[in-house]
C-alpha cells in the first residue's frame, strides 16, 4: 500500500522530516503551517506539491493516511486531535505535549479511537544504538551491567546560544532533561530495560537561558545494572561534527566494553586485550544522526503496511515522561526516586 503522508510544521526540524519521508519512499503530498510562506519555501525546496495555511483544510482535502506533526509542544494538541478525530495515523514530535497530563490525554484519545499515535523519538534508531542492541541480543557482551553517556554538543555557549536554530530553547523552564536527556532515557531503556530508580543533580551553567543545561543522572535497572548520563551543552567532545552523536558512550558487560566516539565509530576493548575498531554500517551519508529520522519513519510505514511491531507508540513513550518527572523530582528534593512508588501527578517530597 502506498501511504499518503502530510506534515504540519515548517520550522528548523521540518527539513529533516521531509528528507526522511523522501528517503523512506513516501514523499510528502502536502505541508501545512500557520505561516504559509514558511510552508511554501519548504515545499519549493523539496518539490512538495501543495501547501496549506489551515490544518483541517489540508486533512479534508488530501485525505492522508499518515500525519507527521513537527511542532513544538504548545501547538501539538489541536493538530493531533484533528488527525485522530479523522482516524488518521499520527506521528508527534517530542517533547510530547506541554506537560504529562496533555500527553496522557492525547494517548488516551488515540487508544479510544483505535488510531496509531507514535512519538518521533529517533535516537534509538541511530545505527550505532541499533548495532549495540543487536550485539546485546546476540550475547556479545555476556551479562551487560553498565551504560554511560557523556553529552557535550558545545552549542549552548554565550548569549546567542540556540538562537540560530531553535531559539525557544532559551525560554524552556525545563531544558536539558525535557529536551535532550529524554533521548537517553529512551535509549537507555532500549538497551538496558526499564528504569527502576533515578538520582539526579541538575545545574544551569549559561545564565542567559531559563532552564538547566547541565546534569548528572544515575539510573538503576534490574539485575544490579546501572546507567550514568553526564551532560552539558556548553562543552565539546572530540568529533568532526559535534551533532552527529552529541557525545560519547560506553556499554559494559562481562566480556568487555564497547565505546562510541564522536565520529560514530565503535571500539571494542575485551578483558585482557587491546581496543580494536568494531566494523558496522554507521549510516555515513544518510543524514542527521546517521539517518535515524528516516529509519524511524520507515519503521512507522512498515507498521502501517505490514503490521510490523511498533516502537515508541505513545503509551510506551509515557514511561519516558514518568522517568523524566522522577529526575526533576529527585533534583528538587535531593533524593533517590524509586519508580515503583513514584506518582508523577502527585509526587511526595
Amino acid at each position: 500500500m502506498s501511504e499518503r503522508v502530510v506534515m504540519v510544521g515548517a520550522g528548523y526540524w521540518a527539513q529533516f522530516q521531509v528528507e526522511g519521508w523522501r528517503d523512506a519512499g513516501a514523499p510528502l503530498v502536502a505541508i501545512a503551517n500557520r505561516h504559509l510562506d514558511a510552508a511554501d519555501a519548504l515545499a519549493k525546496r523539496y518539490a512538495v506539491p501543495r501547501c496549506y495555511g489551515d490544518v483541517a483544510a489540508m486533512l479534508d482535502a488530501e485525505r492522508p493516511t499518515l500525519v507527521d506533526v513537527v511542532l513544538p509542544p504548545v501547538a501539538q494538541a489541536p493538530v493531533v486531535r484533528a488527525a485522530l478525530e479523522r482516524g488518521i495515523a499520527t506521528i508527534c514530535q517530542k517533547p510530547f505535549g506541554i506537560d504529562l497530563k496533555e500527553a496522557e490525554a492525547m494517548t488516551a484519545m488515540a487508544e479510544a479511537a483505535g488510531v496509531p499515535l507514535v512519538i518521533h523519538e529517533n535516537f534509538r534508531f541511530a545505527p550505532w544504538f541499533r548495532e549495540l542492541r543487536r550485539l546485546v541480543d546476540n550475547g556479545f557482551f555476556g551479562r551487560v551491567h553498565g551504560v554511560a553517556f557523556r553529552l557535550r554538543p558545545g552549542d549552548g555557549q554565550g548569549p546567542n546560544a540556540y538562537l540560530d536554530r531553535q531559539p525557544y530553547f532559551q525560554q524552556m523552564p525545563e531544558f536539558l532533561v525535557r529536551e535532550t536527556a529524554v533521548h537517553f532515557i529512551d535509549t537507555f531503556r532500549y538497551l538496558m530495560g526499564e528504569v527502576r530508580a533515578v538520582t539526579a543533580r541538575l545545574r544551569k551553567l549559561n545564565p542567559v537561558i531559563a532552564g538547566e543545561d547541565s546534569g548528572l543522572i544515575v539510573f538503576e535497572f534490574d539485575d544490579e545494572r546501572s546507567g550514568l548520563f553526564d551532560g552539558n551543552r556548553l562543552n565539546e567532545h572530540v568529533a568532526q561534527n559535534l551533532r552527529r552523536t552529541m557525545g560519547e558512550m560506553w556499554l559494559e558487560g562481562a566480556a568487555g566494553v564497547m565505546r562510541l566516539d564522536g565520529d560514530a565509530r565503535l571500539w571494542w576493548k575485551p578483558h585482557g586485550g587491546d581496543e580494536v575498531r568494531h566494523a558496522y554500517d554507521d549510516g555515513s551519508g544518510r543524514g542527521v544522526f546517521g539517518g535515524a529520522s528516516t529509519a524511524l519513519q520507515a519503521h512507522v510505514l512498515a507498521h502501517l503496511r505490514n503490521a510490523a511491531p511498533l516502537e515508541n507508540a505513545a503509551r510506551d513513550y509515557l514511561h519516558n515522561l514518568h522517568v523524566q518527572a522522577a529526575i526533576y523530582h529527585s533534583h528538587a528534593n535531593g533524593i533517590r526516586v524509586p519508580m515503583a512508588t513514584f506518582n508523577p501527578h502527585h509526587p511526595l517530597s
